[in-house]
């Protein structure tokens, strides 16, 4: 029988451009089995999938695989660190003070 992380390593090594990067770390405790998951950077997308289907598809797999040992398997994604394929601006805004946003609107 396949086991929760076997399975977890298939399906995200065959979405990937990078399967060499796939990490899968597994913690019991007594809420369930929690599989935390990184990847490449650029292989994020592939693995949340547009809207996050992809990544709750993955979950509702996950969850019927534990079933099967009378498990609640839960899926955590880790997002890369800031400068691994992301940029800045895609998370936060320039800073600025007040002063200089209202000389930009040119209400005097």
């Amino acid at each position: 029988m396949i086991d929760d992380v076997q399975f977890l390593e298939y399906v995200i090594k065959a979405l990937v451009n990078h399967p060499d990067d796939v990490k899968i770390k597994r913690t019991v405790d007594e809420m369930g089995v929690l599989l935390t998951l990184d990847v490449h950077p650029e292989d994020m997308g592939k693995v949340i999938g547009r809207a996050g289907n992809t990544a709750k598809a993955i979950r509702i797999l996950l969850r019927v695989v534990g079933m099967k040992r009378n498990a609640r398997v839960n899926l955590k994604i880790n997002e890369p660190p800031l400068g691994f394929g992301r940029r800045a601006s895609d998370t936060t805004a320039p800073s600025r003070d007040l002063d200089e946003a209202i000389e930009d609107l040119n209400l005097e």
